[in-house]
């Protein structure tokens, strides 16, 4: 196996992990959101805080590395058009991103305090979770995008 395609599989697998944590954090979040059990959605978003920071950061971080490589070992230059795009929406993405890290934070803090306290979940934790929703449409969208300008290459 040449260094390119071992670069190659770890960077596509570093989209995987992200696409794929990023799908399963949305995922039991919402479940857990739609529950309206405050002990549920605290459980929940403190494994989806690890998750995120043991997952995800481990990803982003190393995507650029391998991206990196790659475009030295391939001589692509930082000016193709899918790439420069590609790394604008990863910059968007990551806009997106640290935010959602520190609400998903938030919203675990609200939820555990609403459960020993035997109370509901305040108002914050609803407009804090409307936020993290938002958020994760350009966040997520973006990464889907950059998978495809991946793969297609089309300018």
């Amino acid at each position: 196996m040449t260094l390119y395609f071992l670069v190659k599989y770890l960077h596509v697998l570093g989209a995987i992990v992200i696409l794929g944590t990023g799908t399963g954090i949305a995922f039991f979040m919402l479940m857990a959101h739609l529950s309206g059990e405050a002990a549920f959605i605290a459980r929940t978003a403190g494994i989806v805080v690890i998750a995120d920071m043991l997952f995800t950061l481990s990803a982003v971080l190393l995507q650029p590395v391998t991206g990196g490589t790659l475009m030295w070992l391939s001589s692509t230059a930082v000016t193709d058009g899918w790439l420069l795009t590609s790394l604008v929406l990863y910059a968007v993405a990551g806009l997106f991103w640290v935010p959602v890290i520190f609400m998903q934070i938030e919203l675990r803090d609200l939820a555990r305090a609403a459960d020993l306290g035997s109370e509901k979940l305040p108002q914050r934790y609803f407009t804090v979770f409307r936020r993290w929703f938002l958020c994760g449409i350009p966040g997520f969208g973006s990464v889907m995008a950059i998978l495809w300008l991946m793969i297609a290459k089309p300018y």
